[in-house]
């Protein structure tokens, strides 16, 4: 076997100085059949070294035949072939039974499904955005409609349960219509426990989704195929809307989200059905929106201090001082109020902050600046 170099200089001889292999052969020092065999030759190839033998070449075929009876773990392939003899180590062991069998890869069926049918839901994290001095952690809720692919997405601060259940009237208001079935992961605000095939979903999703006239379907734990809809969904938003884009006010985001989806994600043309999803969505038959909105907001009864501030969501608000000692119910809903209001009369509308992640001086700032009081 000749190095690569001398391959170069009988490929110089031959091609370039147009020399016989006789000469090339006397020039070089080399056998005649080595120059003929390498001087037509358009490419070097090293040839292939000759298999290093193995403690474990005697066992290999004992291996195969276990194997073909069971599906036994390398470990205990290994610990077989000790007691027939072996003397080396595990890993040799290993990489042979990955060779022999190996790791099978998972299939899965595509799913169709009807007009109106069923949407998919899920969340995705979408980095960090300022909001007054302070970053926020950022969210997205995506509802997808399994038959035509049309998508609603809504950017929130947090995933509580409020703001799952408005995220959902919101895409049925978007959507101007209902599904019969939302398919949903087991995230806590919709599934609070399961075993087995019995789930318990949390007792106001259930309310939201007999108000609205839809069911509910948990998928299986750690199944993301199951809702590959908007799984895929999450992954488009991440590398076409949110690629690049600079998160500088929350304030602009769900604005640009909504010229996003009416221009880009809801009008091009799907890889799978080869139509627009505004296109097929004219086919969805969807379910009448309830007259009256479901109220997602966390209803709390609280009752203000002698000095006439009461607190809610962690934070404290000052009401009327006519207010103080007596009894009220707060409304704490999707970012960004806190209503305030007593059986017969609303008192005040506030910002909600988050005591979790803003300032003090934050905090003490917007409610300073922001509350409007009602007489």
């Amino acid at each position: 076997m000749i190095d690569y170099a001398t391959y170069c200089r009988i490929r110089q001889l031959f091609t370039e100085e147009h020399l016989g292999l006789r000469q090339i052969a006397r020039a070089l020092k080399l056998g005649l059949n080595t120059v003929r065999k390498w001087a037509r030759r358009q490419s070097y190839q090293r040839a292939a070294l000759p298999p290093r033998p193995s403690k474990l070449d005697p066992f290999k075929t004992e291996i195969v035949h276990l194997l073909a009876q069971h599906d036994y773990s390398a470990q205990q392939i290994f610990q077989r072939v000790k007691e027939l003899g072996y003397a080396g180590r595990y890993t040799i062991v290993g990489d042979f039974v990955r060779q022999v069998r190996p790791k099978p890869r998972p299939a899965f069926l595509t799913l169709h499904f009807q007009p109106g049918q069923c949407a998919q839901v899920d969340w995705g994290f979408a980095g960090w955005v300022p909001v007054g001095s302070t970053r926020r952690r950022l969210s997205f809720f995506l509802m997808v409609l399994a038959f035509s692919r049309k998508m609603y997405l809504e950017f929130t601060l947090a995933e509580t349960l409020e703001h799952f259940l408005a995220c959902h009237r919101h895409a049925f208001e978007y959507f101007d219509g209902v599904v019969d079935q939302v398919w949903v992961d087991n995230c806590k605000t919709a599934v609070l426990s399961r075993t087995g095939s019995t789930v318990m979903f949390h007792p106001r999703y259930l309310d939201f989704a007999n108000h609205y006239g839809f069911h509910i379907r948990a998928c299986g734990v750690r199944q993301p195929q199951e809702k590959g809809r908007v799984e895929n969904g999450v992954g488009y938003v991440k590398k076409n809307f949110l690629n690049g884009l600079e998160l500088s006010d929350f304030a602009l985001v769900n604005p640009a989200a909504r010229y996003w989806l009416d221009t880009v994600a809801n009008v091009r043309i799907h890889g799978q059905t080869q139509k627009t999803p505004q296109e097929l969505f004219a086919q969805e038959k969807l379910q009448p929106l309830h007259p009256r909105p479901y109220e997602t907001a966390v209803v709390e009864t609280v009752r203000a201090n002698s000095q006439f501030r009461i607190k809610a969501d962690g934070n404290r608000y000052s009401v009327p001082c006519r207010y103080a000692s007596s009894q009220s119910t707060t409304g704490t809903g999707w970012w960004p109020s806190t209503c305030v209001a007593t059986t017969a009369t609303r008192i005040m509308s506030c910002p909600t902050t988050s005591p979790r992640s803003w300032s003090t001086a934050s905090r003490r700032a917007t409610r300073s600046s922001s509350c409007v009081s009602w007489p």
